[in-house]
C-alpha cells in the first residue's frame, strides 16, 4: 500500500471516527474493525471494482443495482440473511459499494438488533465525498427519496482511490455535481487540487458540518443544496436521471428559483451557470417534465416541514428557506427552462 494516504477525523464525542483516504487503502479494513466482533456480513452489488478482507469469518451479501431496489424489501431480505449467518449485536456490517450500497448497508446495521457497527468502503466519487460520511442512511418509498432511514454514524470510512480508476464518466460526473455543491458553500478551489487533496478537503467540509449538526436540525441542512429539485427529478425520471447529475441541475435551478424571489442577482444566476457548467462541465439543461409533476415530487420532500422548503443563495450567503410559494417554484421553473430555449 501506498504511503500517499491521509486521515480525517469527524469529531462526534464517543462516536468520532475516522475517514481514511489514499491508494490501496483498503487493505487497513481489518485494522479498523470494532475488536468485538467475530462476524462480519459484507453488503455489496455485481460489479463493485474492489474487493476487500476483513480478517474474520464474513458472508456477502449482493444487492441488486438501481434505486427500485433501495427499498424496505432489500433491508429485510439483508436482515435475514443476517438470522442465519447467527450477526450478534457485537459483529459488523460492511458497505462495499457507491452510495446506495452505504444506505443500505447503513440502515439495515442501524436496525439489526437495534443498531450494530458498519464500516464502509467507498468506490464511488460522490459517496467518498459525500455519500459514505455523516451517517445519513435511508431507503426509498414510492412517495419519494429516502424518506425511511436513521442517523446511524459508521465506525470508519474507507475511500481507496483505485476503486476510482474503474468509474465510467457519468459515475465521476456524478462525484463532480456533489462537488460543485461544496463549491457554493465554501467558494473553494476543489479543482485546483490534486485528487488525493481534493477528496480530502470534501470530507473535511462534510465532517465540518457534520459535528456541528450531527442529525440535520440546524447548518447541516445546507448541505441539501441543489437537492429539493433533484430528488424531484430522480423520482419522476424513475431514477433514469442519476443523483450527481440531478444534484447539477437542482443547483441552476436554486440559483433561478433565488433570482425569482429577489435574493439573488442576474450575475450571481450567470455565476452557478460557469460553475456548474463551465468549471465541472455538468450539463445544467432543465429536463422537459411537466412542472405539475416536479412540484409535486418537491412537496413531497422530507426536508418540506413548512411548505417548499429549498436551499437558496441569497445577501447573507446560502440558507434554508421554508413557506415558498407554489407560484414563485413554477416560475423558476419557466425561467430555467427558458435559458434552455434560448440556446442556439
Amino acid at each position: 500500500m501506498t504511503t500517499d494516504s491521509r486521515s480525517v477525523r469527524v469529531e462526534l464525542g464517543e462516536r468520532s471516527y475516522d475517514v481514511i483516504i489514499g491508494h490501496g487503502v483498503r487493505t487497513q479494513l481489518a485494522s479498523l474493525l470494532p475488536r468485538s466482533a467475530r462476524r462480519a456480513a459484507i453488503v455489496t452489488q455485481l460489479g463493485v471494482p474492489i474487493d476487500v478482507d476483513p480478517g474474520l469469518a464474513h458472508q456477502r451479501f449482493t444487492i441488486g443495482d438501481g434505486e427500485s431496489h433501495k427499498t424496505l424489501s432489500t433491508i429485510d431480505t439483508l436482515c435475514e440473511g443476517f438470522a442465519g449467518m447467527g450477526l450478534t449485536r457485537n459483529d459488523v456490517v460492511i458497505g462495499v459499494g457507491g452510495g446506495m450500497v452505504t444506505d443500505i448497508a447503513g440502515f439495515a446495521a442501524a436496525v439489526w438488533h437495534r443498531g450494530i457497527a458498519v464500516v464502509h468502503v467507498s468506490t464511488t466519487l460522490l459517496g467518498m465525498v459525500d455519500a459514505a460520511i455523516g451517517g445519513k442512511t435511508g431507503v426509498n418509498l414510492a412517495a419519494g427519496k429516502n424518506l425511511v432511514g436513521a442517523f446511524w454514524q459508521p465506525s470508519a470510512v474507507i475511500c481507496d482511490l483505485d476503486a476510482l480508476a474503474t468509474l465510467p464518466p457519468r459515475e465521476m460526473r456524478c462525484g463532480l455535481g456533489e462537488m460543485a455543491k461544496y463549491h457554493f458553500l465554501t467558494g473553494d478551489d476543489l479543482l485546483g487540487m490534486d485528487l488525493l487533496d481534493r477528496i480530502g478537503r470534501c470530507v473535511e467540509i462534510k465532517a465540518d458540518f457534520v459535528r456541528g449538526d450531527e442529525r440535520e436540525g440546524g447548518r447541516r441542512a445546507l448541505l441539501n443544496y441543489g437537492h429539493t429539485l433533484a430528488h424531484a427529478l430522480e423520482i419522476v425520471s424513475d431514477f433514469r436521471l442519476a443523483h450527481g447529475e440531478a444534484v447539477a441541475v437542482g443547483l441552476i435551478y436554486a440559483a433561478h428559483l433565488a433570482h425569482t424571489l429577489g435574493r439573488i442577482d442576474d450575475s450571481r444566476v450567470r455565476a452557478h451557470y460557469e460553475v456548474v457548467d463551465g468549471l465541472y462541465g455538468l450539463d445544467t439543461d432543465l429536463p422537459p417534465f411537466p412542472a405539475e409533476d416536479l412540484l409535486l415530487a418537491m412537496a413531497r420532500d422530507k426536508k418540506a416541514v413548512d411548505g417548499l422548503t429549498f436551499v437558496l443563495d441569497g445577501p447573507r450567503g446560502v440558507e434554508v428557506v421554508a413557506g415558498v410559494e407554489p407560484a414563485a417554484a413554477r416560475d423558476a421553473l419557466e425561467a430555467m427552462a427558458s435559458v434552455r430555449r434560448r440556446r442556439p
